[in-house]
């Protein structure tokens, strides 16, 4: 009585199926439009052979075959959802879905009944829209500046960028510095823009990337320092002119004043007058003689001038 006992409970357990990986829930991620396959790992389909799709609470596809002379039952459904999408292989029950979208997101059962042996697994089916390009701006009003550590003359010209991406869901947003993360934020699943800020310094020789993914895959902008920030540069080069400008035009009222006021100075200033001082002449008289007894001219004789 005992043997029969276990006899009817072994039986009963073989009939409703051992399901040995019954808790095992195998993740699937797709990107949105793409065809995504979920094999069932039947090498062919047999006798007396069952297998079914359920998506949710719904049957989506279904394979029969009892022996080798009936025909098999193949059943794909028409829900609006999978309508022209599913494609179901008749000799190993796998099931493909064309062109997915993102109302196919969720858990899949799969049932296949071998005779008395009945196993069951999960697919859950994650499906992710394709990634925009990420755009990285400059704020060029955002703009600093700071002493160098190496010499507190030296300034170092800084400048804010802005890595963007518009209506993304299950996406991480991150800025790199070569290979080393500097930051990052996430989003999981509202469709929403993202916007991660990061200030660099003009003249850094560094390699500055922001990178947008999800677990499928990911798109990297990289950071063009000279091109964006050349703005923050020429404020920097302003900075110093700029100082020197002003200077100049305070100093040049000034400047001309002075110049103005010695010129006035020079010009009105009275010329002081040299004393003259004259010398007094004396005459010395000689008498005058013919010298050529001819009547010839006379000699000129001139008189001594005494001057005192």
């Amino acid at each position: 009585m005992i043997l029969d006992t276990a006899f009817i409970c072994l039986c009963i357990l073989i009939t409703n199926g051992v399901c040995a990986d019954g808790d095992e829930v195998k993740s699937v991620c797709v990107t949105e439009g793409d065809s995504v396959s979920l094999n069932t790992d039947v090498t062919g389909i047999q006798t007396d052979l069952q297998i079914l799709w359920v998506f949710g609470e719904t049957r989506v596809a279904e394979i029969i075959k009892r022996d080798q002379i009936n025909t098999n039952y193949i059943f794909v459904s028409n829900d609006v959802r999978f309508r022209d999408r599913l494609q179901m292989d008749n000799q190993t029950g796998s099931l493909t879905i064309t062109n997915i979208r993102s109302e196919h997101t969720g858990l899949y059962k799969l049932t296949v009944i071998i005779r008395v042996i009945t196993s069951v697994k999960r697919f859950s089916v994650s499906v992710y829209a394709p990634l925009p390009i990420t755009v990285i701006s400059s704020n060029s009003s955002d703009c600093s500046s700071s002493s160098s550590r190496s010499s507190s003359s030296s300034s170092v010209s800084r400048c804010a960028v802005v890595c963007s991406a518009v209506n993304v869901s299950h996406v991480t947003l991150s800025w790199y510095k070569g290979n080393s993360l500097l930051s990052s934020i996430s989003v999981s699943d509202l469709s929403i823009s993202l916007s991660l800020p990061l200030e660099v310094e003009y003249q850094d020789n560094n390699t500055y990337s922001c990178v947008l993914n999800n677990p499928i895959t990911n798109h990297t902008t990289h950071l063009d320092i000279s091109h964006l920030c050349h703005t923050c540069a020429e404020q920097s080069h302003r900075s110093y002119i700029i100082p020197g400008v002003v200077c100049v035009v305070l100093l040049l009222p000034i400047i001309t004043g002075g110049i103005v006021f010695w010129y006035i100075k020079t010009r009105t200033q009275p010329v002081e007058s040299e004393e003259i001082h004259y010398a007094t002449t004396t005459f010395c008289a000689h008498q005058l003689h013919r010298t050529k007894p001819d009547g010839g001219d006379d000699d000129i004789v001139y008189s001594r001038v005494m001057m005192s």
